[in-house]
């Protein structure tokens, strides 16, 4: 993400929610995004996905320059290159587990891969409970299911918007560990938002956000690191 800008409305009315902001992500990395409300956190994270397209400035995925992308194109990228883990878990109610994981390959009209599969409901420790539907299960279930979807097109990031909002503490932790384990064990990328210190202590790194820039990097964050450079950031007071 190079110098982006993202403005909405025009004139007397418009609002700038991310100014300038230039970072990188690198590979195999786990990042969290924090920011008080209004600080541009979910602008930062529909920009850097595709989800939405910058007023000015540059945003890759990888080699691919994402800027002036038509939209045909960027539905086929975010399908085939990006995963997401959003804070409603999202699934088809009517869907059982599996088919739940493998919608986004039957949209782009690709087979699953059997052993991918078996490996990713491993993985998020849902063996056992593929034939379930989401009502049969738990939050922090469906949250895996969530996750499993987001990982079974091998996704070069995943993104996750309050992933673990909707969750009590101990699923919330359990969520957050496997998060942690896709990025060590599988060397996934992910980049999250989150308003919890205790979730943001799970990251590498820290990115802090207040009114639309990078104000703070913070490395090998603890709970209580992050909770001080939040108060300090107004969030909290």
């Amino acid at each position: 993400m190079q110098a982006v800008s993202k403005v909405y409305g025009r004139g007397q009315g418009a609002v700038a929610a991310l100014r300038e902001v230039t970072v990188g992500i690198p590979r195999g990395s786990f990042t969290a995004v924090m920011g008080p409300s209004g600080s541009g956190k979910s602008t930062f994270l529909h920009c850097a996905a595709g989800l939405d397209s910058p007023s000015s400035g540059s945003v890759r995925l990888g080699d691919t320059e994402l800027t002036g992308m038509d939209e045909t194109r960027l539905t086929e990228l975010r399908r085939k290159r990006v995963g997401f883990v959003f804070q409603a878990f999202n699934l088809v109610s009517s869907l059982t587990v599996t088919q739940n994981i493998t919608l986004p390959l039957r949209l782009g009209g690709v087979r699953a891969d059997r052993a991918w599969l078996d490996e990713v409901v491993h993985r998020v420790g849902l063996a056992g409970r593929t034939g379930h539907r989401p009502a049969e299960l738990s939050g922090g279930q469906q949250q895996r299911v969530a996750i499993a979807r987001a990982l079974i097109t091998r996704p070069e990031v995943v993104f996750g918007d309050e992933p673990t909002g909707a969750l009590d503490t101990m699923t919330a932790r359990d969520v957050l560990t496997l998060l942690r384990e896709v990025v060590d064990t599988m060397g996934q990328t992910v980049v999250m938002v989150t308003h919890d210190p205790v979730a943001a202590s799970y990251a590498d790194t820290v990115l802090y956000l207040a009114d639309g820039r990078i104000v703070d990097e913070m490395r090998a964050p603890t709970a209580d690191a992050v909770a001080e450079r939040m108060t300090r950031l107004g969030a909290y007071v």
